[in-house]
């Protein structure tokens, strides 16, 4: 297929004018305009201006499968000339919404009584963390209990930007704006033992203790009060935070003593970025709900859910009563569609096999390289998802003063030289598709070589280095 040429001034000020972007300072994307993308194919994509990008995000952690996979085309294309809408409310149902239900059941790995037979539908991350809120204090409404209504979240979490789903999240910036969080929800400190460890303390005493922050919390609100705990297998947008090795089961203890719900936020972690389907599978807890999203699809249409465990499901069924709760788009007939084709794909290739099993170890022992750069303190990954800290003096693990924002500075140098990676502060995360070749991640290891070079020449120049 021939392109015509995109006029990317007049695109640009399209945008301006009309397009008010997510996440976004309105007014310093007028005064520079943003950057068009006009194609993509397997793990790259291209701007209007011809520049080619290795897209080591997996566009927003989700594209697992690479670009241009014609397989979902044609499966959105035969489903809209089939079906393309109808709802799931007044007691209908569609097939591939169905088929998919059975599918995602048939991948969920089985934990006892937190086995998974059950889906709702959403259309995002962050739709179905509100669903997660109204499902848990439905239940314990149902069970006699309406008193238990606060879940706890996180520090530095991410769980949509919905208002309950930044509400659950525990990201400051978000907090500040719209009277968030809403009533009901508390937070506790991340796992994050670079930033919270304490001097002599080991990574598995700090992931012990970290994890008893949550009873602590569940003590102070009083246990007869608390619905659900939620967490991200490993934290994303916090910038990609791996907990030590004794967190999960610690958390899984606490969790079953006082008997509230565990939510297991997926939206990045399943459908094999961590090298298994679920994240919680990786970690071995047991969770009771479970949020997808994103790679579902491979973010080739939008759709979301929640996996529902036994032990709320049957609840939910049995208890009877209409749940006063739903989307427009829930079971959306084309997006469980190009699902279904997506995970077909991923069974096919064994996608989370190949991760747990061959390029995640191979990146991993790239990342050990890379933590011997004189501007890197850690570099550390879990299966297809990594992180790159910045250090001011790594052997005193010294961080640059707040304010430099010297993670921008190196975001800054991977986009002129074809390289999409993510800053977080001053971590550099990246997510790739899960279909890279042992060549293509040295491509992108040598990318990011190169760039942290420039970034420490940058900061050397300015005498920001101790």
């Amino acid at each position: 297929m021939i392109m015509k040429p995109i006029d990317t001034a007049q695109i640009q000020a399209l945008d301006s004018a009309h397009f008010l972007h997510p996440f976004t300072d309105f007014r310093d994307l007028a005064s520079r305009g943003a950057r068009v993308m006009t194609r993509a194919e397997d793990i790259y994509v291209w701007d209007s201006e011809g520049n080619r990008f290795l897209d080591a995000m997996s566009g927003l952690w989700c594209v697992n499968v690479g670009y241009g996979r014609k397989e979902l085309a044609d499966a959105a294309h035969h489903q809209m000339m089939t079906l393309a809408y109808y709802n799931s409310f007044f007691q209908t149902t569609n097939v591939p919404a169905v088929q998919l239900a059975a599918k995602l059941a048939e991948l969920a790995p089985n934990v006892g009584e937190r086995s998974f037979q059950h889906v709702f539908y959403s259309s995002s991350g962050s739709e179905s963390n509100d669903s997660n809120v109204r499902m848990a204090r439905r239940y314990w409404d149902l069970l006699g209990q309406p008193q238990r209504k606060v879940i706890i979240s996180r520090l530095n979490s991410y769980h949509g930007s919905t208002m309950a789903g930044a509400s659950l999240g525990g990201m400051s910036g978000m907090h500040a704006q719209g009277d968030l969080p809403i009533p009901n929800i508390t937070h506790i400190g991340q796992p994050y033992y670079f930033e919270n460890g304490l001097p002599g303390e080991s990574a598995l005493e700090f992931g012990s203790r970290a994890a008893g922050w949550l009873e602590s919390k569940i003590l102070q609100v009083g246990a007869g009060n608390v619905a659900a705990f939620i967490a991200e297998p490993i934290q994303g947008a916090g910038g990609v935070i791996i907990p030590p090795a004794t967190y999960w089961p610690e958390i899984q203890r606490i969790v079953d003593k006082y008997g509230i719900l565990l939510i297991s936020d997926e939206v990045i972690c399943a459908f094999g970025r961590l090298g298994n389907w679920f994240g919680y599978e990786k970690f071995g807890y047991k969770p009771d709900l479970v949020t997808f999203a994103k790679a579902v699809t491979s973010g080739y249409i939008p759709l979301g859910g929640v996996m529902v465990g036994d032990r709320v499901a049957k609840v939910l069924i049995e208890k009877g009563g209409e749940f006063n709760h739903g989307y427009t788009y829930s079971g959306h007939p084309v997006a469980c569609a190009v699902a279904l084709a997506n995970l077909d794909i991923m069974e096919r290739e064994r996608l989370p096999q190949r991760v747990g099993n061959e390029v995640g170890p191979y990146l991993a022992r790239c990342f050990e390289d890379i933590s011997r750069h004189p501007l890197v303190g850690s570099a550390e990954s879990c299966g297809f998802m990594a992180g790159i800290i910045l250090l001011r003096n790594k052997e005193r693990s010294e961080p640059f003063a707040e304010g430099l924002s010297v993670g921008m500075i190196c975001r800054g140098h991977c986009l002129r030289n074809g390289l999409i990676m993510r800053a977080v502060g001053d971590r550099m995360i990246i997510a790739p598709p899960l279909t890279m070749t042992h060549i293509q991640i040295d491509e992108m290891v040598s990318l990011i070589l190169y760039c942290l070079d420039l970034t420490y020449q940058d900061v050397k120049t300015k005498g920001w280095l101790a």
